[in-house]
């Protein structure tokens, strides 16, 4: 075995057993989530005092009223807010939204690196913004997500820092999968010609599997049963079970010992099956286009 049980001291404990408690209950009653993330975020934040003054009257200067405007995720924006498809699941977006403002803002104070803290308080959020998160989860600093209600995640399942979980399409991650630091898994894809155009797609990690380090999985691919992506390589077809895929786009290079009887031959794999997977994007007919980018994009050929 390569780790030992940690456990805070008691008095510890019962402090962080008994916030991340009323923080679950919250959010899981009929409270207005905006107010709780806000006065979670206030009192993490340490601002209780500053933010009384300002609602009581008080004077504060431009910067601590944007700062303690900040803490309420209705006075932020995200960068998926932007995409078109939010209009049609508004409702649900605006949960996600606030539930993915906490998270992030919860990474920045520094009880984010309290580690027997921090895991439990983002597994107690995964079982809000997820679509689905089993028992035994550890989520670790700096993981970043498109929306987060497309995402499925089994038993214990292990994401590392700084990883970024795109489910614009829909994300299912299966038990046990281990993530590693760096790491990007996308579910949406731009089209070659035309960047403004996105397809998306259903991208699964099946059980057992490992992403290692600075690696990528590309929309709608299926990383199989405990199957292995080599560090800072790029998946962009199909890993089969119990294969090692390497490089950039990986390709498989070999087989785990002793799963030789079960696994696919080496010359059965990378085969492109991300047609099967996607996933179709409604937006409004009165949507008024943003075009960021003002170019002509016509071939010539066309």
């Amino acid at each position: 075995m390569t780790k030992r049980h940690v456990s805070l001291p008691p008095a510890a404990e019962e402090g962080v057993e008994e916030f991340i408690t009323e923080v679950d209950r919250r959010l899981e009653s009929d409270e207005d989530t905006c107010e709780v993330v806000k006065e979670t975020l206030v009192d993490l934040m340490g601002d209780r005092d500053a933010y009384e003054r300002w609602q009581s009257g008080g004077d504060v200067t431009p910067a601590e009223r944007v700062r303690l405007q900040g803490y309420d995720p209705c006075n932020a924006t995200l960068e998926s807010e932007y995409y078109a498809e939010v209009e049609t699941m508004e409702e649900q977006f605006q949960q996600s939204k606030y539930l993915q403002w906490l998270w992030r803002q919860f990474d920045a104070t520094p009880m984010a690196d309290n580690i027997e803290f921090a895991l439990r308080f983002r597994r107690m959020l995964a079982g809000h913004l997820f679509e689905e998160c089993g028992d035994g989860c550890r989520f670790f600093k700096g993981i970043t997500f498109t929306y987060g209600h497309n995402i499925s995640v089994g038993d214990n399942v292990v994401i590392h820092d700084d990883v970024h979980l795109d489910d614009r399409g829909k994300l299912t991650i299966g038990d046990r999968v281990s993530i590693s630091d760096d790491a990007h898994v996308y579910s949406h894809d731009h089209d070659v010609v035309d960047q403004t155009h996105i397809d998306n797609f259903h991208t699964i990690i099946e059980d057992d599997a490992r992403v290692t380090y600075d690696s990528m999985v590309r929309a709608g691919v299926r990383v199989g049963e405990n199957s292995i992506l080599a560090a800072k390589s790029a998946a962009s077809k199909d890993i089969p079970a119990h294969h090692i895929a390497a490089g950039s786009p990986a390709k498989s290079v070999g087989i785990k010992d002793g799963w030789e009887s079960v696994a696919k031959p080496l010359d059965e794999e990378n085969v492109d099956r991300r047609e099967q997977r996607r996933v179709d994007c409604e937006v409004p007919d009165d949507l008024h286009v943003f075009d960021e980018f003002q170019r002509d994009l016509t071939p010539p050929d066309a």
